[in-house]
């Protein structure tokens, strides 16, 4: 029997019917099919969603002979690659032709699809999530139409199936805005509470990107500050293959995967070993090509909750829920990831109109993440907040339509691109509604 299993084993589905398409005609073929069946489709990605947004019902469509670059305009600059391409060969690609993208994630695993259809971010910049680079896509409707949108043509499609959940069609191209190939320095600095917190504003608006990472039961921080520097690549001081290996593979993958294991088998120690840890982080500095200094290889699984708060209550919101943390009686290993973006004109993104600031929540895959999750959450929906679509909340469609000024047209959309809800699925049904 099939069976679909996302990165943090915390959905499962299993489909009537599996397919690799090799090429558009393919996709077209099985949406025709589903919809004579009245059954339904998903093309599936890498997974990498905490949400069920992907899961098949029926058929499950596999991109895996769906990647690769199509067109380099070095004169508009912009690149068109196939949906099914993942990230990190999206990225080496484009360092070989000497491009890059402006902003992305720290996880460089997803599908182009995947992460733009959820809204996947960065931090800082002037856009910093993947879906405000694309300037154009391909996409195949629920009635098997297929249609290309850019700013001219077939505009109103482009604007809302930059973040489209998978509900308005199967993307078989997109086409991001581009920029030369540049070098960012990373600086990271451990500091308290009180001096990340203080200083945070003034820290965001004199650095192109900062993350920073609050760990729980301690007055420790780690902050990262990403800026560009005017030199070649060839020029750039990346960190060492041994300072790599030890810092980003074994520290935190290798070491932090196993005590983490330890600690979820003996949860009276997380508090102590939180402390311990957090008072034995170090400075460093180095730069590289952007894409190898915004991503970090991620081998420790987990499962997350992600908020975008409007950016004026996020500061306000953080401290409230250290507050319901320390108050509690959980253990939790993981840090609280800060970041910032400014606002975009994406329907359903969750920095639409506004500029926000994120607070991401996780737990290692081992451990329990419902009541974490549950006692922040309220805190989160009191400041306004937008879930990240493809991390766990339990929001439907009756209470995020207010959030969104154009939920309305975005299921106007929906309805007229997948009239027959050919895409659906529970997730979808819970968010949108039928």
């Amino acid at each position: 029997m099939n069976e679909w299993v996302n990165w943090s084993k915390l959905e499962t589905a299993r489909p009537t019917r599996v397919e690799e398409p090799t090429d558009t005609a393919a996709i077209v073929a099985a949406v025709e099919r589903a919809r004579t069946e009245r059954t339904t489709l998903k093309m599936v990605g890498t997974g990498h969603s905490f949400t069920a947004i992907s899961a098949p019902e029926h058929t499950m469509l596999r991109p895996t002979r769906l990647g690769g670059i199509l067109d380099v305009d070095r004169d508009a600059l912009t690149v068109t690659a196939l949906a099914g391409t993942q990230l990190k060969v999206l990225n080496a690609e484009l360092e070989a032709l000497g491009l890059s993208l402006h902003n992305m994630g720290d996880i460089a695993e997803q599908t182009l699809a995947g992460a733009t259809s959820t809204g996947t971010h960065g931090t800082g910049g002037i856009a910093a999530s993947l879906a405000a680079q694309i300037c154009g896509l391909q996409l195949v409707t629920g009635t098997g139409e297929v249609v290309t949108a850019t700013e001219t043509e077939n505009p109103e499609v482009l604007e809302f199936a930059r973040v489209g959940l998978g509900a308005l069609g199967v993307l078989t191209t997109l086409t991001f805005r581009v920029e030369p190939l540049f070098v960012l320095e990373a600086n990271e600095t451990p500091m308290s509470w009180d001096e990340a917190l203080d200083g945070f504003d003034e820290r965001a608006a004199n650095h192109h990107h900062v993350d920073s990472y609050w760990f729980p039961h301690t007055d420790r921080m780690l902050t990262k500050t990403n800026d560009r520097l005017d030199i070649e690549v060839s020029e750039a001081e990346p960190l060492s293959r041994w300072r790599y290996w030890w810092d980003d593979e074994f520290l935190s993958n290798t070491l932090f995967g196993g005590l983490n294991k330890v600690t979820n088998r003996f949860p009276g120690t997380i508090r102590r070993f939180n402390q311990v840890s957090s008072r034995m982080l170090s400075s460093r500095s180095y730069s590289d090509a952007a894409h190898k200094v915004f991503t970090a290889p991620r081998n420790v699984r987990f499962r997350e909750m992600e908020y975008a708060l409007p950016r004026e209550a996020g500061l306000t919101a953080l401290r409230e829920a250290r507050a319901a943390i320390e108050a509690s009686d959980l253990n939790i290993t993981f840090p609280v990831e800060i970041r910032t973006t400014p606002a975009d004109d994406i329907p359903l993104s969750t920095s639409t109109g506004r500029d926000s600031l994120y607070l991401a929540f996780h737990t290692h895959v081992d451990a329990d993440h419902l009541a974490y999750f549950a006692l922040l959450e309220p805190i989160m929906r009191a400041h306004d907040g937008r879930p990240h679509w493809g991390k766990v909340h339990t929001r439907t469609a009756a209470d995020l339509a207010p959030a969104y000024p154009r939920f309305g047209e975005f299921l106007a959309m929906r309805d007229k691109l997948d009239p027959e809800r050919v895409f659906a699925n529970p997730y979808l049904r819970r968010v949108l509604g039928d």
